[in-house]
């Protein structure tokens, strides 16, 4: 094998490479965002996933490119794990088509696909046409790539080191399967290593014995793309990356053995064409381990949750809902937008409960965790607006629209609610430092209207969750204006006591300064809870999702 075998090799690996990115990205243009709704939408069951995704991944020619996307639903919060179940065992089967077609030895007509495929692109006018000329450009390319790879292949067989090497996998299969674990984990595409097995077969240069302990580490290396994306996701997106890594393990473990026989039943298959055994090879495993698997599918979920386990962590710094990925999807990220701006109302909630708390006990650490959370209302109220900004800069429908400005004002209501909740701590220490005492009357009081705010607050959330749910209820809306007249009559009723008791001199003057802005810290959060609730019944049905 010469220097140009090497360089033939390499450029038809990049070919190949190239070629299904092309193809890959141009289907995903075509049909890509209806795709990623359909995956978001059609998982509700496990056996409809699998087949969904099977299909899916068939069509983007990607199994790790659908378990990211799996990955990032996941962590957005749009599928659960059993939903992901059945996504990432279709997949496996799905990316099999690619070797299989490599198998079938189309470079020939591969110049043709190009060709008409770049007079599509140069003389179309429509952007669905190009994308689709795209796709017969990508198609060309990737054959003219296997061509030359398995051309470059032929003179390997010759050399010495190679032979030796062959003969040590062929001992120790365990070997293969560490050379496709590294090589997939490597070139990031289980397609490539199989397409790279496949030109190798084809040239005679290693049989079935040798083929097929790769072709498991292929299935174990693709899984790498999944888990270096979850590095930075919730933890139960983390167990959809595992999950996935421990299906490919688990078949590894079963059919290792059992190697012998799927050799001997591909070999029937077609006892004349190497090619066409690892393909199917590829093809049969995949099949075996979905269909082994599926049944027995919440056992792993049991078994990732061990190593796994949920914890007590603190609130997560930042937004749990919102991928950008999603962007191209404006009814899903819409959603998202609105999941996370429920999490943040409900996070501002209790840190106005826990305020409350301090202000009532006299609780250091209480105090200091309204701070933390502060820092996450801050910080989520940063990340849903920017996330807001991109999604209006889609071609929105109109009742998208229309919800992005919604969002704006609620985030900044349920923003102002954290503020007061601030406001009160810091009342809350100075009460601490100060040793300032407050009557029980007056503590009484402010428990009064507290308990009422809360129950606005409660209201105003259930109520902007309703909507999100297309459950609009205007009787919610309704107890909420009513309680708003209480608190205000309350407000107004309390500060003249207050005034009063300042005058029979029942109270001392910081104390009573304090209660007043206790009130006007309650009063103004229930004003902005009236705002949450107030949405317009004309704009309910047609904007939530």
């Amino acid at each position: 094998m010469n220097v140009g075998n090497i360089l033939t090799l390499i450029g038809g690996l990049g070919l190949f490479l190239y070629g299904m990115r092309v193809m890959s990205d141009s289907i995903e243009k075509a049909a890509g965002a209806k795709m990623r709704s359909f995956l978001a939408f059609f998982t509700k069951n496990k056996v409809v996933g699998m087949l969904f995704g099977m299909i899916f991944c068939a069509i983007i020619q990607s199994s790790s490119a659908t378990t990211v996307m799996v990955v990032s639903f996941v962590n957005a919060g749009l599928m659960d794990l059993s939903q992901a179940i059945g996504v990432i065992l279709g997949s496996n089967i799905g990316t099999t088509i690619t070797a299989q077609m490599v198998s079938f030895r189309l470079e020939v007509v591969a110049p043709i696909f190009i060709g008409v495929g770049e007079i599509c692109a140069l003389t179309a006018k429509k952007k669905k046409i190009k994308d689709i000329s795209m796709i017969l450009i990508g198609f060309g390319i990737l054959f003219m790539g296997m061509g030359l790879m398995s051309s470059s292949m032929k003179p390997v067989a010759e050399l010495e080191v190679f032979k030796k090497a062959v003969i040590v996998l062929g001992r120790y299969s365990v070997l293969s399967v560490l050379v496709g674990v590294i090589i997939t984990a490597i070139v990031q595409s289980s397609s490539a290593t199989t397409a790279i097995l496949v030109a190798l077969a084809s040239a005679g240069t290693i049989d079935m014995k040798i083929a097929f302990p790769i072709v498991l580490g292929c299935n174990i290396g693709t899984c790498v793309t999944a888990i270096i994306a979850s590095l930075g996701a919730n933890r139960t997106a983390k167990k959809a990356a595992l999950l996935h890594l421990s299906f490919n393990i688990f078949g590894t473990i079963i059919f290792l053995p059992l190697a012998s026989y799927i050799i001997k039943f591909v070999a029937f298959l077609n006892p004349d064409n190497l090619g066409r055994q690892v393909a199917n090879s590829h093809t049969i495993f995949n099949i075996l381990i979905t269909l082994a698997v599926l049944p027995i599918s919440n056992y792993f979920i049991k078994f990732i949750n061990k190593i796994l386990p949920e914890n007590d962590e603190k609130e997560p710094y930042g937004a749990i809902y919102l991928d950008k990925k999603l962007l191209e999807t404006p009814m899903v990220a819409s959603t998202q937008a609105v999941k996370e701006t429920i999490r943040m109302a409900n996070i501002s909630k209790n840190n106005f409960k826990l305020a409350m708390e301090a202000f009532f006990l006299g609780d250091e650490n209480r105090i200091n965790k309204v701070y933390e959370n502060e820092k996450v209302i801050n910080r989520l109220e940063r990340e849903i607006t920017e996330y807001l900004i991109e999604l209006s800069q889609h071609n929105l429908p109109e009742e998208n629209a229309q919800l992005v400005s919604i969002l704006y004002h609620t985030i900044n209501d349920v923003e102002r609610i954290g503020d007061h909740a601030e406001n009160i701590v810091e009342l809350a220490m100075s009460k601490i430092n100060n040793k300032i005492e407050m009557s029980d009357e007056a503590l009484s009081e402010m428990n009064e209207i507290f308990q009422i705010t809360l129950k606005s607050l409660d209201i105003a959330i259930k109520s902007f969750e309703n909507n999100k749910n297309n459950k609009y209820d205007n009787r919610n809306y309704n107890i909420n204006e009513e309680i708003e007249d209480k608190i205000d009559t309350l407000e107004k009723k309390f500060r003249n006591n207050n005034i009063a008791r300042l005058n029979a001199k029942q109270c001392y003057a910081n104390a009573g300064v304090m209660f007043f802005d206790l009130l006007s810290n309650l009063e103004r959060i229930g004003d902005h809870a009236n705002n949450i609730s107030n949405i317009k019944e004309e704009y309910t049905h047609k904007i939530y999702i």
